[in-house]
Formats: structure tokens, C-alpha cells, sequence
């Protein structure tokens, strides 16, 4: 008679898996929950919090060189740059150059000319409310510029340390060059706040 062989008893039990579809309902309200929250997040990252470095004093006193700004990209789908405004911009489009960070001055349609030390708007002086300094190099503006349709005229604050439309290498603005407003000044901590 043959002998049996006995097992030794290791078959493997199959667990079942039990899934509980109660639990389905929830667990889709958080899943969504979650992508809502990142899409929210992502979007205001993207449009309120792209981060931008000032490069030199020509902003003085409201930004200094090495200050790093939040520029908000949604403001101007929904309205137009206005005076006084610090916007971020590629001076002529050039995608090659870093971002220039001025005070728009001069709005489409409007003519401007620099006469001592003055801004004068369609022939009035404008009055400032932000401080700026003495304006000895007029260049381009010591004639009356006319904007065009879509064109803006910027200033730096610091106007004796400013490249901007008075010089012909950055000139006008167009709309379509304005990355956005300026609207945060995230770093250094000490310089930590709203730009204005």
C-alpha cells in the first residue's frame, strides 16, 4: 500500500475583499475637495503670485534692487492699467530681456511732455502722489509724445536712475508687453508689503 504524503498544512488561504461602498460618497467628496483646492491653488499662483526680481534703484524709495514682487496677471483682463499703477513689462517685447518695473504716467490716447521737472498731460501738469525725484534728462519726452491706442508712457520713481520711456531702447509700452501689476513686495522681510 502506498503511503499517503501529508501536507504540512501551508495552503494558502484566499481572503476575500470586502469594499464597502458606503464609503464610496465620501470618499468622492473628498477627492474632490482635494482637486478643487489645488486647482484654486494653481490658478492663484499663476495669476496673483508670479514672482518677479527688481533689478536696480529706479523705483526708489516704494522698491529697492534685489526686492522680490508678486505680479498680478488677472487685473488688467478685467480692467485697463491706470495712472499711477507699477506694472511689470518687457520693454519692446523683447522676450530675451528681464522684466522692467515702472509707474504708468502717460495712458493711450494722451499726449506727454516733460517740461522742468513736470509731467504735463495733454498740456496740464499732473500732480503726483507717490515721491519722485528730480527729472534732469528728459530725453525723448522733451517733445510731445503721443501715445497710441494701446500704448502706455512709464516712469521709475527714481527718475535720475531710470531707464524707461524717456529712452528709445524701452519707449512706449504696449499693452500686450505689460505682464502685470505689482502689487506685493514679498522679500527682503523688511521691505515686506503692499507696493503702491
Amino acid at each position: 500500500m502506498r503511503r499517503r504524503r501529508k501536507s504540512l498544512g501551508f495552503a494558502r488561504k484566499r481572503r476575500r475583499i470586502h469594499i464597502n461602498w458606503e464609503y464610496l460618497p465620501v470618499i468622492g467628496k473628498w477627492v474632490f475637495k482635494i482637486v478643487v483646492v489645488c486647482l484654486l491653488a494653481f490658478v492663484y499662483v499663476w495669476y496673483f503670485g508670479q514672482r518677479v526680481s527688481t533689478i536696480g534703484d529706479s523705483m526708489n524709495p516704494v522698491l529697492e534692487n534685489g526686492d522680490v514682487v508678486l505680479v498680478n496677471r488677472i487685473v488688467y483682463n478685467a480692467t485697463s492699467p491706470k495712472r499711477g499703477d507699477i506694472i511689470a513689462f518687457k520693454p519692446k517685447g523683447n522676450e530675451n530681456a528681464h522684466y522692467y518695473i515702472k509707474r504708468i504716467v502717460g495712458l493711450p490716447g494722451e499726449t506727454v511732455e516733460i517740461i522742468e521737472n513736470s509731467v504735463y498731460i495733454n498740456g496740464k501738469k499732473i500732480e503726483e502722489d507717490y515721491k519722485t525725484t528730480d527729472i534732469d534728462d528728459v530725453g525723448i519726452a522733451s517733445e510731445k509724445i503721443t501715445l497710441g491706442g494701446d500704448e502706455y508712457f512709464v516712469l521709475g520713481d527714481n527718475r535720475e536712475n531710470s531707464e524707461d520711456s524717456r529712452n528709445a531702447d524701452v519707449g512706449n509700452v504696449k499693452r500686450k508687453y505689460i505682464y502685470g501689476e505689482v502689487w506685493f513686495t514679498i522679500s527682503p522681510r523688511k521691505n515686506m508689503g503692499f507696493t503702491g
